[in-house]
């Protein structure tokens, strides 16, 4: 063990969630269908009378997982299952080496270093020192759902302290390869004691877990929280004046919003924005890609592709907003500075009238929720939300555009190609890398508004019926059913 590894900061976190009921979802979904939800719902509270259903993750803050996770958790608390949430902690080497584990199962190299012995020792002993830590709160028979790489190693540990063990991985490759195997190499040790393995699509399973054992389930959305609620188009406006992504004056509305626990927020801090010149008018179209800085999501291809559009071609002046969160504020993503750096210099390499139609917006992620509203008042207002992936375990920002009648113009790698039928409830590159694909799309749906409203209007009753969080927690219910049966019976899944 090295001596880093043996001091890294190893307490563990516990992310506090209210509760909030399932009758909410009435208003949305059709009443049989969350009658039978909540029968699924009441079974599951009586079957875990006595029990904790933990999920541990490395983040409570940034990514996909951590999104999903805050409100699921607080309708499993609603329906009087006993849920609670840990964050690991971790220090810069033993995240530097699970973001390259990332990079490997989604088929990259990542920044090429090696997944050696001196790496496995070290993930090791940060999890090792984890692993003492919640132990000591686990009870026999408790259910924990470890999600991804930076948990696998945990594995072990809770399965000797009696409790019930799924490990939920999010990302995957829809083939097999070189980097995708060096991954999983690294990482099938650590998950020969696990039961249940649950992925996001059924390619993205591996040999050595697909033996029954594993089930689909793929994540989504909450249409109530902060990032997803509606927002009238005067407090819309109001959010984005307010943070300095659109042009004021605001309208006479507060930036406001309802928060996860029910109370009033609003929208206080401003986006840190590199552009030249003014923001964007409220009439100017706008091109939006929101997502973390990450290589993977291609925001360099956004931009390049945009650039090659802006022309004269561009209708209405088009202008382009690359929104990510504050590269120091996503602990387990060491990458994050780099590749904002990157976006910069390339971003200063384009011709000065160029740049005068691009926006690089940092938003504020020090409150979850007024992060949440300010994402949710950019992509009501985008004319097309893009999301430009060269690889995805799924992409929920792709949904929650959907859930907001936006067009949305997504790569056709991994869990996109389960959201969008190409055409119907959106536009799918069939080629992320190629460019001229991408201009070409990008064109045609500025300039097509009728076949950009059918496109919205498909997707957001594409994302009612199969992507809302209604549905993903009556799978889990099921699959905790399965396992307490202990004959792996799993689910029947969605197709």
């Amino acid at each position: 063990m090295s001596d880093s590894a043996a001091t890294s900061p190893s307490a563990l976190q516990e992310v506090r969630v209210g509760a909030q009921s399932l009758e909410r979802f009435r208003g949305v979904l059709p009443e049989e269908r969350v009658d039978e939800g909540l029968r699924i719902a009441e079974a599951a509270r009586e079957r875990l009378a006595g029990r904790v259903v933990w999920n541990v993750n490395s983040t409570a803050v940034g990514g996909g997982v951590a999104e999903m996770l805050r409100p699921l958790l607080a309708y499993t608390r609603g329906a009087g299952i006993n849920t609670r949430w840990l964050v690991i902690r971790g220090d810069d080497e033993f995240f530097r080496i699970t973001k390259r584990l990332h990079h490997a199962l989604h088929g990259s190299t990542g920044d090429g270093s090696p997944l050696g012995a001196a790496e496995r020792d070290h993930y090791e002993a940060v999890l090792t020192e984890n692993a003492r830590e919640l132990a000591a709160v686990l009870s026999p028979d408790d259910v924990v759902l470890l999600h991804d790489p930076q948990t696998a190693g945990l594995a072990s540990h809770v399965a000797r302290a009696g409790a019930k063990v799924i490990w939920r991985c999010h990302i995957g490759h829809d083939s097999p390869g070189a980097e995708v195997d060096h991954g999983w190499s690294f990482l099938a040790p650590y998950l020969e004691s696990v039961p249940v393995f649950v992925f996001s699509r059924r390619a993205y399973v591996p040999g050595f877990c697909d033996h029954g054992r594993s089930v689909v389930i793929p994540p989504s959305i909450d249409p109530f929280s902060p990032k997803n609620q509606e927002l009238d188009p005067d407090t819309v406006r109001s959010i984005l004046v307010h943070v300095g992504l659109v042009e004021g004056p605001p309208p006479d509305v507060p930036p406001t919003f309802e928060r996860t626990d029910g109370s009033p927020g609003r929208v206080g801090r401003l986006a840190d924005v590199l552009r030249l010149g003014r923001a964007p008018t409220w009439e100017t179209p706008l091109v939006v890609q929101v997502s973390r800085w990450d290589d993977l999501k291609d925001p360099i291809g956004v931009l390049d592709g945009f650039a090659a559009i802006v022309d004269g071609r561009a209708p209405q002046d088009a202008e382009l907003v690359l929104a990510g969160p504050n590269v120091h504020a996503v602990a387990d993503d060491p990458e994050g500075a780099r590749v904002f750096d990157d976006v910069v210099a390339a971003w200063r390499a384009l011709p000065h009238a160029v740049r005068n139609r691009i926006h690089l917006a940092s938003l504020p992620t020090a409150d979850v929720d007024e992060n949440a509203a300010i994402v949710n008042a950019l992509q009501r207002h985008a004319t097309v939300v893009v999301q430009k992936s060269l690889h995805e375990g799924f992409g929920l920002t792709v949904t929650e555009a959907m859930w907001k009648g936006r067009a949305v113009l997504a790569s056709s790698v991994g869990g996109i190609q389960d959201q969008i039928q190409d055409g119907v409830h959106g536009l799918l590159l069939k080629d992320p890398r190629d460019r001229t694909e991408f201009s070409t799309a990008l064109l045609r749906v500025l300039e097509e508004p009728a076949l950009a409203s059918r496109l919205g209007e498909a997707a957001r009753e594409r994302v009612r019926e199969e992507f809302l969080g209604f549905r993903h927690l009556t799978e889990y219910a099921r699959l905790i059913e399965a396992i307490d049966r202990g004959d792996y019976a799993l689910p029947e899944e969605t197709p």
